[in-house]
């Protein structure tokens, strides 16, 4: 007996949901690789916690899941689910090699407050 999987629905956002700068961009693609996961994405999620309210979840994925919004942006994908889109719309991720403040760094122009460790924020 064969199993079939109903097609993804998948939406395509373009680079006014999230913007991946060059520095994100290459260090995906490397952690992607590292992975075995070349066609791999970053999910980015929003979810409850931190000192202002919400912060950002970051997870290398094989793919999109069903109603994920799937972005292309400087040859790297980036799936976000619905919810988690109406947060971070107009948004650039950015990398830092900084030892004390470095890793994966989200600019979102909807956030009106942040703490001062850099990790969340209140919309």
């Amino acid at each position: 007996m064969e199993t079939t999987t109903a097609p993804l629905n998948v939406r395509i956002g373009n680079e006014k949901l999230i913007r991946v700068k060059d520095a994100a961009s290459a260090k995906l693609r490397s952690l992607l690789e590292k992975q075995g996961r070349a066609e791999g994405a970053l999910r980015v999620a929003i979810i409850g916690g931190g000192c202002s309210g919400l912060q950002y979840k970051m997870d290398l994925v094989d793919g999109p899941a069903n109603r994920d919004i799937m972005v292309e942006s400087n040859a790297v994908r980036v799936v976000i689910d619905p919810k988690s889109a109406l947060f971070v719309s107009g948004s650039e991720l950015d990398f830092s090699e900084d030892l004390q403040k470095g890793g994966f760094k989200v600019t979102n122009p909807n956030a009106v407050a942040h703490c001062s460790c850099g990790e969340s924020f209140s919309a």
